[in-house]
């Protein structure tokens, strides 16, 4: 299994990056590699959504269940049907001052082939490093 984490101070309140975050129907517009995404239901603290992924040459669909918290401003996310023996992710977003917040985030992976797994790893642990970026320039964008 494949893990990823990661902590950093960004120049954004935490209210404002547990949006971006949580926004999940805009990943296709600023998420290279989301080619679609569908919210399927959505629940009191959450939703299931399913996304469709590309890199390179591979294209995987799962769905996920979104655990959104606004008041501790968390997201979990939890993968139950698509290609991962496991995917799971997590988001804290922590105020450090009036405009700018810690993010931690985690996840942890591992494709149920063994081949795809060795395949599609290495790509997917190369779009990990650019994910929490993307979500900082996204946050650039977004009003306060």
């Amino acid at each position: 299994m494949r893990t990823h984490s990661e902590s950093r101070v960004v120049p954004y309140s935490a209210d404002v990056m547990y949006r971006v975050v949580a926004d999940v129907e805009q990943y296709p517009q600023f998420l290279p590699w989301v080619v679609a995404l569908r919210v399927l239901s959505r629940e009191e603290g959450g939703m299931t959504a399913e996304m469709a992924v590309g890199y390179g040459p591979f294209r995987e669909r799962y769905t996920s269940k979104v655990g959104l918290d606004s008041a501790a401003r968390t997201i979990d996310v939890v993968e139950i049907k698509g290609p991962f023996r496991t995917l799971e992710n997590h988001w804290r977003f922590t105020p450090v001052s009036g405009t700018s917040c810690q993010i931690d985030f985690s996840i942890k992976f591992e494709f149920r082939n063994p081949l795809l797994d060795t395949a599609a790893g290495a790509a997917f642990e190369k779009v990990l490093l650019q994910m929490t970026d993307a979500f900082v320039a996204r946050a650039a964008q977004t009003p306060p």
